[in-house]
């Protein structure tokens, strides 16, 4: 650099500040934000004062004065609302997915599904196939014949269930020992369910000793000679 250039560093120009729609009612969030007013209704409040920018700058300005002047941060989006119309029945995968595997009649089933369900049907062909599909499994899993099993492997081998249909596969014995024997692990498994389900809740803050009471506790309870305090003794 000359001298020239570095000398007129020490007198460095003023640039015009820039000025946007937002300026104008910059002292209003303000005020609006001391008052304790909610965001929404302030972006409300403006529009209807007439801003005409992009809705992405004033609300990027509402972020900015209330994260430099209280120090918080908004979520993303919090100016939207993701409604559906009033006229828009909305059905989700998983509720069409509990209504057609629900085989118990005392179940209470979904009444706006019932009611849309053969639509449904129409429109996804698939939903109909894996109804079907389980309802087999199901009359097959609740029989005695275990036979009938290999016959529904090879039916659906290469449908849509094909993971479903390998994964029986690799476990073919004990899938067919539960078809052609009384006898059930259902009893041990829902114990095991129990105890792994205490362990998460406990485990960890209160120590081996507190996790044993804890498993211990539900399994005493319905014992007539039981007492709480021999628990923690």
């Amino acid at each position: 650099m000359t001298k020239e250039e570095i000398k007129a560093l020490d007198h460095p120009k003023e640039y015009k500040k820039r000025i946007t729609m937002g300026d104008d009612y910059i002292n209003i969030i303000y005020k609006m934000l001391l008052d304790g007013i909610i965001p929404e209704v302030i972006l409300a409040y403006i529009l209807k004062l007439g801003y005409s920018g992009t809705m992405r700058a004033i609300t990027l300005r509402i972020e900015r004065m209330i994260k430099n002047n209280f120090g918080l941060n908004l979520q993303k989006n919090w100016y939207l609302k993701y409604e559906y119309p009033s006229n828009i029945t909305v059905i989700t995968r998983n509720a069409i997915f509990k209504y057609i595997t629900t085989r118990n009649p005392k179940v209470k089933k979904d009444k706006t599904i019932e009611a849309n369900i053969e639509i449904i049907k129409k429109k996804y062909p698939i939903v109909e196939e894996l109804e079907t599909a389980y309802i087999t499994f199901h009359e097959i899993l609740k029989g005695k014949d275990s036979s009938k099993l290999d016959g529904f492997i090879e039916e659906y081998k290469d449908s849509n269930i094909k993971s479903f249909v390998d994964g029986i596969k690799k476990d073919i014995a004990p899938v067919k020992n539960a078809i052609s024997y009384e006898t059930s692990s259902g009893f041990v498994e829902g114990n095991n369910n129990k105890f792994k389900l205490i362990k998460r809740i406990l485990y960890g803050r209160s120590k081996i000793v507190n996790l044993f009471r804890k498993c211990y506790l539900p399994f005493l309870m319905n014992n007539v000679d039981f007492k709480l305090c021999a628990v923690f003794k």
